[in-house]
């Protein structure tokens, strides 16, 4: 029987464009789906016909009840080396090996600055009037030079956040629970004393931590109502740290300047979603880690991951 493999979440139609699928031969089948399955039913229904699903970041969760659910399936492969919506313990008992593939950081670092400058600058809102016929600057700018940028999280991204922040001339500080002054000076940023005085002092804050049960909700109505009316927030990370109603709230009130989103509560967002319509904010559909360079690593070592695996030697085990 022919190996098949899945491919959730194809939005762009390019899988088989960015891997060299057919390094594979007649050995394996590929079907690519471009449309997001909703629901575990619907999943199964899907790939109950497999041997292979890859899946793109977290945004599909593999949990016991749907791995007890798809018998057929032997290899399971997620971009990235690290996906917390994956049960290893019920993919191990199921026979399931999981395998990832690399991943870079600065795809994230730079949306998190075209969000931040398009924030700034208004340039959504300019295009739209130069576009249309409307008014000739309609907005004014806010300055990057001299204001503090609050990072919540100084890792592999945040770091890289931060340097580009201090070559705009931006004073910048950081604050995580685990964050040392050790780590901040290797950085070049200051070490903010606690979490509610960065979000009170920073003019810019963006969001680059894990998700887990210490930063679930780690911004909520009382957290951002410590921002300035002039203050803008970004967040690329993950949408659960931040109050999704709380940040609705602050931003139709008028009560932070704006906000820029990556990572949203659901996605796909339904389409009367109130993200879709919130006023000052500038959302894009989870594209931090859409780019050529990280499908090439996502798409092509997921054909090595394949071949690895049908050759009995599986690379890049996760779990």
């Amino acid at each position: 029987m022919q190996f098949r493999c899945a491919v959730l979440d194809d939005f762009q139609d390019v899988a088989t464009t960015f891997g060299d699928w057919s390094a594979l031969g007649d050995r394996v089948e590929v079907v690519t789906f471009t449309e997001h399955f909703a629901g575990e039913d619907a999943l199964v229904a899907a790939l109950a016909d497999f041997d292979c699903v890859v899946t793109l970041r977290e945004r599909v969760p593999f949990p016991a009840s749907l791995l007890d659910r798809l018998p057929r399936l032997k290899l399971l492969i997620a971009s990235g080396m690290r996906n917390s919506s994956i049960d290893y313990a019920a993919a191990r008992a199921n026979g399931v090996t999981v395998c990832g593939t690399q991943s870079s950081s600065t795809p994230p670092v730079e949306l998190t600055w075209a969000l931040l400058l398009g924030l700034a600058r208004g340039v959504v809102q300019e295009n739209n009037a130069l576009r249309e016929g409307g008014p000739w600057q309609s907005t004014v700018g806010a300055d990057l030079y001299g204001r503090t940028l609050g990072l919540l999280g100084l890792g592999k991204i945040g770091a890289l956040v931060a340097r580009v922040g201090l070559a705009f001339g931006m004073e910048v500080t950081a604050w995580s629970q685990n964050l040392t002054k050790e780590r901040a000076d290797e950085v070049g940023v200051s070490l903010a004393p606690s979490k509610e005085e960065l979000l009170a002092s920073s003019d810019f804050v963006s969001v680059h931590l894990k998700l887990s049960d210490r930063t679930r909700g780690l911004l909520g109505a009382a957290e951002l109502a410590l921002l300035q009316p002039t203050a803008y927030l970004i967040n690329t990370s993950r949408a659960a740290i931040v109050d999704q109603d709380a940040l609705l709230s602050a931003l139709h009130e008028g009560r932070i300047a704006g906000a820029g989103l990556d990572v949203f509560d659901v996605e796909p967002l339904p389409a009367g979603h109130p993200m879709r319509t919130a006023p000052r904010l500038l959302a894009t559909p989870h594209l931090g880690y859409v780019s050529r360079a990280n499908y090439e690593r996502y798409y092509g070592q997921a054909v090595e991951d394949v071949q690895a695996y049908l050759d009995g030697d599986p690379v890049r085990v996760l779990g």
